[in-house]
């Protein structure tokens, strides 16, 4: 069975994006390298530095499935059906689209991170699943679903927005020490979940 990894380029002071759900400069080091890497979607090339592109090419051919939340999806319209890593998409929803004009595309929507995270294994097998940082990881980690945290730490403090967490308050995780690659305005930290 793969990993459930939360994944999310994350601020200084812990925000995915600002409260109108801006980026800004989280998402710079995405465009300042010499080396193009890309996900699933061969028209959307990243341009990062060497040590960024060699941590994404060794994590991201594992990942088979990526669970996301609804916010998400209507922000990037669902990437126009082509899922940005993996070949699947679970999107967490209590309202299904009725109109989006990819009915084929690979993404399901399911009620509930529990449900997304059992379809995901299902699907994906040996292969990881990542799910995107908001008020989706807080609650897969508090229901222990969470084997590994990829926090992508942009050098910026953005001073309120959208929490990596969301709104968690439950008991305190332990990770291992983190694995650590230095990019060029970004530094990947790689932590295990510390499971008892």
């Amino acid at each position: 069975m793969g990993n459930v990894i939360a994944s999310a380029v994350v601020s200084l002071d812990g925000f995915v994006a600002d409260l109108d759900d801006g980026v800004g400069p989280l998402f710079d080091w995405y465009g300042n390298g010499p080396v193009q890497v890309y996900g699933t979607d061969p028209g959307r090339p990243f341009q990062v530095s060497q040590a960024s592109a060699d941590y994404m090419n060794e994590t991201w051919p594992n990942i088979s499935a990526c669970i996301i939340g609804r916010r998400l999806f209507d922000i990037t319209n669902g990437w126009n059906g082509v899922p940005a890593v993996g070949d699947h998409v679970f999107v967490v929803t209590h309202e299904p689209p009725t109109d989006w004009p990819f009915p084929d595309a690979p993404f399901t929507f399911v009620n509930g991170i529990e449900e997304a995270v059992a379809q995901a294994k299902t699907h994906s097998g040996d292969r990881d699943i990542s799910i995107t940082g908001g008020n989706l990881t807080g609650q897969a980690l508090a229901a222990g679903l969470v084997d590994e945290i990829a926090y992508n730490l942009a050098p910026v403090v953005l001073g309120t927005g959208r929490k990596f967490f969301g709104d968690y308050a439950g008991p305190q995780v332990l990770l291992d020490n983190p694995r650590i690659i230095e990019g060029d305005r970004v530094t990947h930290l790689h932590y295990k979940v510390t499971k008892s």
